[in-house]
């Protein structure tokens, strides 16, 4: 059952098992009849129109499956998986689907496990600083839960109000605030989950120290679902900060803003968000918004500093001299709600810009050493050039993560195929300047013929001996990940 991808991207790429030994099968009648005894006939979707939906995610990817079961406990989970594999049925769990990477588009059809159900708090502990969840609340709602102690999660994605912990996990999803305090892998103390052989495991700890035995929580967050299906999770939680400075500063070029973030990110005073944007993003917003931004401009630098109140004004002043390097032409500390709040206006025009110039655009989550952001940013705008692409630049600069975006029309295959090409480059530079393909969208379908490229042969083999071992009989997430 081959994908029908959208837009045109990795076109060819066709459904193919990770194990030469996996033959996953169709679903029968009497497998429908044991799954709707697991979950109840009110959470299983048989009719290919209800269906339907379950076949994308926000890649834009799609092949439908055969059924959808929605799962409300760790035990069902257990069932569901047991039964696949007794069965040989392609298992592909997801949860809200905002993933960009098509990493829960069931390649083979068989069976979509949904987590989304799974929406229970399952203990609140601010003593020990944890709380622990099933994989379908979204990230929101730990926010507020963890805020009414005075506590929140430091992983907060755009998608935060939408987007599922367990989709957190699976992807090892960030966002800014990563910058100061670290990714879901440096936030969650321990996993319940159920591997692809349908054996039941607890991982980590609950304390923030432990050494006993291997890390198997690192291992599950970021593995796509490809290893095991989390069913519960211990979340680390973090005092919130008494207050928050908010500073924008405006450079003539991308070099003079690469220099300010390894000023920045030099002196001892940790911004919690350090957001940037390209020249080609500024001429965008200044189009289709009313921002005002100087004319100049080639490059931008959104700051927040946060802290206690009693130093935070010292604090904030310490970042805003590092961000004077050569090359500023202002740099902005905003000091009310309503400075704030116009400082932010101007980065978020970006989002509808890209909507108004390119709604089907392409986007890539690479990630460089701070030192060579400009490198990377030069190296982007001959790319644009020599493949007759528009490309957009912003992301999360205090760790290198930038957000590559082309700027195409999927109804054009000329402009496509020079999008495949740019991209294709796009990666050989990352690579090149010792970089990763992925920092928080993870690898999913779209970007498995390009880890070969990261990583080496013996370390692949490895990997793929480790999914054997969790994922015997191969029916968990077919086709993601690593490449064939």
């Amino acid at each position: 059952m081959p994908t029908v991808p959208w837009p045109a991207r990795r076109a060819t790429l066709t459904a193919r098992p990770l194990h030469a030994t996996t033959q996953v099968r169709m679903l029968t009648s009497a497998f429908l009849d044991e799954l709707r005894q697991i979950v109840g006939p009110d959470q299983l979707l048989t009719d290919p129109a209800d269906c339907w939906a379950y076949g994308y995610d926000n890649s834009r990817q799609h092949q439908a499956p055969e059924a959808v079961a929605f799962a409300t406990n760790h035990a069902q989970v257990r069932d569901i998986v047991a039964l696949c594999n007794r069965d040989k049925v392609a298992l592909t769990p997801r949860g809200r689907g905002t993933g960009t990477t098509g990493a829960t588009v069931p390649t083979h059809g068989g069976l979509v496990l949904s987590l989304e159900r799974m929406d229970q708090i399952l203990r609140v502990d601010p003593d020990n600083r944890l709380i622990v969840v099933q994989p379908g609340v979204t990230n929101q709602a730990v926010q507020d839960t963890a805020a009414a102690h005075g506590f929140f999660w430091p992983p907060d994605p755009t998608s935060a109000a939408f987007c599922t912990v367990g989709g957190n996990l699976a992807y090892n999803s960030a966002g800014p605030r990563a910058v100061k305090y670290g990714t879901p892998r440096d936030n969650t103390l321990g996993l319940r989950a159920v591997t692809g052989a349908g054996e039941e495991i607890r991982t980590g700890v609950m304390t923030t120290k432990g050494v006993v035995g291997y890390d198997f929580t690192r291992l599950l967050i970021g593995s796509e679902g490809t290893l095991a299906i989390i069913t519960e999770a211990t979340l680390k939680l973090t005092p919130l900060a008494e207050g928050k400075r908010t500073l924008q500063a405006v450079y003539a070029d991308m070099d003079a803003a690469a220099r300010a973030v390894s000023a920045i990110m030099a002196q001892p005073v940790i911004p919690c968000a350090l957001e940037f944007i390209d020249g080609t993003a500024i001429e965008m917003i200044r189009s289709y918004s009313d921002a005002r931004l100087p004319e100049n401009a080639g490059g931008m630098l959104m700051i927040e500093v946060d802290g206690p109140e009693s130093c935070l004004d010292t604090a904030a002043q310490s970042v805003k001299r590092a961000a004077e390097v050569e090359g500023c032409i202002e740099c902005m500390l905003a000091t009310t709600q309503a400075e704030i709040a116009a400082l932010w206006k101007t980065r978020k025009a970006l989002s509808p810009a890209l909507r108004n110039v390119a709604p089907k655009k392409i986007n890539e989550d690479v990630v460089v050493p701070v030192s060579r952001i400009p490198v990377l940013i030069d190296g982007l705008q001959k790319l644009a050039r020599d493949h007759g692409i528009t490309i957009v630049n912003f992301g999360h600069a205090g760790n290198g993560n930038i957000h590559v975006n082309l700027l195409v029309d999927p109804d054009d295959p000329s402009q496509m195929e020079a999008a495949e090409r740019c991209l294709d480059a796009v990666f050989t530079l990352v690579l090149e300047l010792e970089g990763t393909l992925s920092g928080e969208h993870g690898v999913g379908l779209v970007k498995r013929e390009f880890v070969a490229r990261e990583i080496d042969p013996v370390t692949l083999d490895l990997m793929r001996r480790i999914k054997r071992e969790f994922d015997p009989n191969g029916i968990l997430n077919i086709g993601k990940g690593l490449p064939d």
